[in-house]
């Protein structure tokens, strides 16, 4: 994403000298508002701030368990989670474990991960942590059909995230997805503390399950090994998939099977990712999982010319992996702006293929991606570069509802949607397998 404010002013400049380039487009036919300025969210020193527990946040760590993850400014706290189903009373308590880290000349607080449960599907709970107030409370995920998942992805501290995270507090969403640029700390380290308190609001209420990306590296050669940050704030349920890195997991939730990749981990035919990917893959009972979802940050199919062909080299890689398990959708970040595709494969229309969806535009302080390869590729069918979420509603085990919705002067506006037949729906998958199945279970 660094090269994203240099590759626009070089298009705006050249625009100007020659304004009828055809093979430009603004965002298709879209007169977007005007950019918006980076929060200034005061941060003070550990021994100031908040005396309690704050920059809480929940993920899902298993069937039926959640993980509560929160900071402390002293180790003093206890790792506990008190909770229960009536507010004011705590009949379960889960004690969890504590971590911290240092980066440069700034030490993080204590960070605290439980882990509660097993809990009763759809049913809100009231939890405290470290054995004293405020109180929280969170709506645990349904087990069955329907299931709503909100999507962000390349949020950010900006006014436009103020805005997104808004229009998301509206949407009755069971779990949030988010691909990958979470705070944009860019080696700042107290801009993880306040991306921590400004998503405290929705993200203690309903599991965030996060993949890093770029802007979550932050490695310094020879002084810091990267990712520090991300893996010891968000940890995601790496193990309880049997993954051996917090940067690629998957999930059940539902009748949803979602894997989240690394787009900034080794992604070859001999890396770890890909045997745990192929292994993984295998497995996928789509009787019990009917939706098979992959959510990444580098998009593989993108017809901006921001990070255009950037994802390539892992699509060369995973891509027939994806193809033969017969995934349903793909959902990638990193380009400021939206696209949704056909379903495709290896370039060309492919009834069989994933639908491709780009969100990485959900309110970062670098900006949009206006600049479009012109004419649009057969594969594309919405594009527009303009702030905004996406709503899953996956209804049964065939069908689904995508819609994007666009900040438009602070109102939420639907800009696209679609009906999605799963490929299990559509016949592209016979049980109990289907030829291509094979790619997975060779050698």
């Amino acid at each position: 994403m660094e090269l994203g404010s240099v590759i626009l002013l070089l298009f705006l400049f050249s625009s100007a000298i020659n304004a009828t380039k055809r093979d430009v487009s603004f965002g298709e036919d879209y007169v977007r508002p005007r950019a918006r300025k980076a929060l200034a969210i005061p941060w003070q020193s550990n021994k100031d701030t908040s005396n309690g527990p704050h920059q809480v946040h929940i993920s899902l760590a298993g069937e039926n368990q959640m993980r509560v993850t929160w900071i402390t400014d002293s180790s003093s706290y206890p790792s506990t989670v008190q909770y229960g189903t009536t507010p004011g009373t705590y009949p379960y308590t889960s004690t969890g474990d504590t971590t911290s880290y240092s980066y440069l000349l700034y030490t993080s607080g204590t960070i605290h991960h439980a882990t509660i449960g097993p809990l009763v599907p759809n049913t809100t709970y009231y939890y405290r942590l470290s054995n004293q107030g405020p109180e929280f409370k969170f709506k645990s995920p349904q087990n069955e059909f329907p299931i709503t998942f909100a999507v962000v992805g390349d949020l950010g501290q900006t006014d436009w995230t103020t805005s997104t995270l808004a229009h998301i507090k509206k949407c009755d969403y069971d779990v949030l997805l988010l691909p990958g640029d979470l705070s944009y700390a860019d080696y700042q380290q107290r801009l993880w503390d306040t991306f921590g308190d400004l998503v405290q609001p929705l993200a203690s209420e309903r599991p965030w399950m996060v993949t890093e990306g770029n802007h979550e590296k932050e490695r310094i050669w020879v002084l810091e090994s990267g990712f520090q940050a991300y893996n010891s704030r968000w940890k995601m349920p790496y193990e309880e998939s049997g993954s051996s890195s917090n940067l690629y997991y998957s999930f059940d939730v539902a009748g949803v099977h979602v894997v989240m990749l690394g787009s900034y981990t080794d992604y070859d035919e001999g890396s770890d990712q890909y045997a745990w990917l192929k292994s993984g893959l295998a497995r996928v009972d789509r009787d019990k999982t009917p939706w098979l979802i992959v959510v990444l940050h580098a998009p593989w199919y993108n017809s901006n010319w921001a990070h255009h062909g950037e994802g390539d080299a892992m699509m060369a890689s995973m891509e027939p992996l994806l193809y033969a398990a017969g995934v349903d959708l793909v959902l990638a970040g990193h380009v400021h702006a939206y696209e949704r595709s056909k379903r495709v494969y290896k370039g060309k229309v492919d009834s069989c293929g994933p639908m491709y969806i780009t969100i990485g535009d959900g309110g970062n302080r670098e900006g949009l991606a206006r600049r479009y390869h012109n004419p649009k590729p057969s594969w594309s069918v919405f594009r527009e570069a303009s702030f905004g979420h996406g709503e899953l509603q996956i209804v049964n085990s065939t069908h689904a509802f995508w819609s994007w919705h666009r900040n438009d002067d602070d109102e939420l506006v639907t800009s696209d949607d679609v009906w999605i037949t799963s490929l299990v729906g559509s016949g592209c998958i016979m049980k109990p397998s289907h030829e291509l199945r094979k790619i997975l279970m060779s050698p």
